[in-house]
């Protein structure tokens, strides 16, 4: 049996767990009762170990595996500073936003979206921000699901030597399983499934390196290539001194961290877990899980530097992980290996589509076009939502120029950070904060996050997602104090947030 048809086997029966999750799921969800709640939040009923790993791989999408290695075994050490950035914001997201989101989003009536609790924290009748959010929703997730489509495309291309044509085939394919196991079982079906692709892409990545080692230790070991080794690859300045290329890199990496205060597909996460008890579980759990991902994507990296040498040119590093496992590991445990990238793309895209689906389902169709809509009509709805932008994602993602992996994610990632985290941040810890303040936060991230995008990332090599952040906390907080005080009873109500929920 040749090592292609080995891959092939181990794939399907990957592909064939998650599509049971899903129907498993579907079955279980049609004697429950919950319609909205419970496939958008899954009754909040979630276990706090399976949240922290579906949290977590929701978020580490196919990039960990295939973008940021890739981008720091062709530059070097120099870019680290984006894991660096990643840990210390999921720590911070964990200590400063978890516990307090799941606990306020059930005390502002039991809100299922985040843009929904953001109206609800504030007592407001006006549909401005659920508006506003749902086209924020819609336009990143489009983005950002393009990415996981792209990867999927990218690892059956390399381990089948496709043309493009094929290519096009293969992330049609993806993505429909994707739509199929959202559709079937909602939010349990996506946490489950993601649960299993957390283990799998941790144990994925820690074993690569590991063998990547012990082969190295043979006596006869060259790389697969000699590299002209750069002066400056082991040094923590990108460009070897002090200067604004170095400190622009190190500011932009570590502002990737500010994305998890915003990152709606994560934060419902926090508002599923169903107790405190449980809450403390997955803090600790999802903070180690995240830890150990992100240093072992850097050891890929560099442990693949010296496996490889200069093997992969640039435009071809986001291979790195796979080009490792395809030499390393006899061909069915290598494709086992190799759908831990699947895994990262499905993780992260069924993520994004229910969140996507929900903003619009939940906070548009519900509360704007039909207010008597019935669970099964929601339930419709957001399924075709799902449908919509799964078209939309993989139009993005066929375009040949699309930018590939990396930058998909980055684009979606600052603009969800800057538009959402400083106004999630306020929304929890400050008293003063009301809605008009929401309105400008989300509003001003957003705008100024796309213009920076589009005019100067390019020149000033800075990542758009830090003058959107600050822009958008400055909004938030300036129109919040010129504007009315909250009611008394969204300040009680912001008092009883602090005291724990059960």
């Amino acid at each position: 049996m040749g090592r292609t048809t080995q891959e092939t086997i181990a794939f399907c029966i990957y592909l064939a767990v998650v599509l049971t999750i899903g129907i498993v799921f579907f079955v279980k969800g049609r004697k429950e009762k919950g319609g909205d709640k419970s496939y958008f939040l899954g009754n909040r009923n979630m276990n706090g170990l399976v949240a922290a790993l579906s949290a977590g791989a929701s978020d580490m999408s196919a990039w960990v595996l295939m973008g940021l290695p890739g981008s720091i075994y062709l530059y070097g050490v120099g870019q680290v500073w984006i894991a660096i950035g990643l840990l210390i914001g999921t720590v911070s997201a964990w200590i400063l936003v978890a516990p307090q989101l799941r606990r306020f989003s059930i005390i502002a009536d039991d809100s299922i979206t985040i843009p929904q609790f953001l109206t609800n924290r504030f007592k407001s009748k006006s549909p401005v921000l659920l508006i506003i959010s749902a086209v924020v929703f819609i336009v990143a997730y489009c983005v950002y699901a393009a990415s996981s489509i792209d990867a999927c495309g990218t690892l059956f291309q390399q381990v089948f030597s496709f043309n493009e044509d094929k290519k096009h085939w293969v992330m049609i394919g993806a993505t429909a399983i994707i739509l199929i196991y959202t559709f079937l079982g909602g939010f349990n079906a996506v946490c489950w499934t993601d649960f299993v692709q957390g283990l799998m892409m941790l144990g994925a990545i820690m074993a690569v390196p590991i063998i990547a080692c012990v082969a190295m230790g043979a006596a006869d070991f060259a790389p697969v290539k000699p590299v002209v080794e750069n002066a400056n690859y082991y040094n923590l300045l990108s460009s070897g001194k002090a200067d604004w290329k170095s400190f622009s890199d190190i500011l932009s990496g570590l502002g990737w961290g500010l994305g998890y205060f915003g990152m709606p597909h994560i934060l419902v996460r926090y508002m599923a877990i169903r107790s405190e008890k449980e809450m403390k579980k997955s803090r600790v759990t999802g903070i180690i899980w995240t830890g150990l991902i992100l240093i072992m994507a850097c050891v890929v990296a560099l442990v693949g530097h010296e496996y490889l040498g200069g093997a992969l040119k640039e435009g071809e590093q986001k291979l790195v992980f796979i080009t490792m496992v395809r030499d390393l590991f006899p061909a069915f445990l290598g494709g086992i290996l190799l759908s831990a990238i699947l895994a990262a793309s499905m993780s992260t895209a069924d993520s994004q589509l229910l969140a996507s689906s929900s903003a619009f389902a939940s906070d548009v169709y519900k509360k704007v076009i039909r207010k008597d809509a019935k669970d099964k009509e929601m339930l419709f709805v957001g399924r075709l939502v799902v449908a919509v932008i799964s078209v939309v994602a993989l139009i993005i993602a066929l375009s040949p120029g699309n930018g590939g992996i990396m930058a998909l994610v980055e684009a979606a990632w600052g603009a969800f950070g800057a538009a959402f985290g400083p106004v999630i941040l306020l929304a929890l810890h400050w008293k003063r904060f009301n809605y008009a303040g929401a309105v400008a936060g989300v509003a001003s991230g957003f705008i100024v996050d796309a213009l920076w995008y589009a005019f100067l990332s390019g020149p000033t090599g800075l990542y758009e997602i830090i003058p959107g952040f600050i822009c958008g906390m400055i909004a938030a907080i300036v129109v919040s104090n010129i504007t009315k005080e909250p009611s008394e009873k969204v300040l009680e109500m912001f008092e009883r947030a602090k005291k724990p929920v059960d």
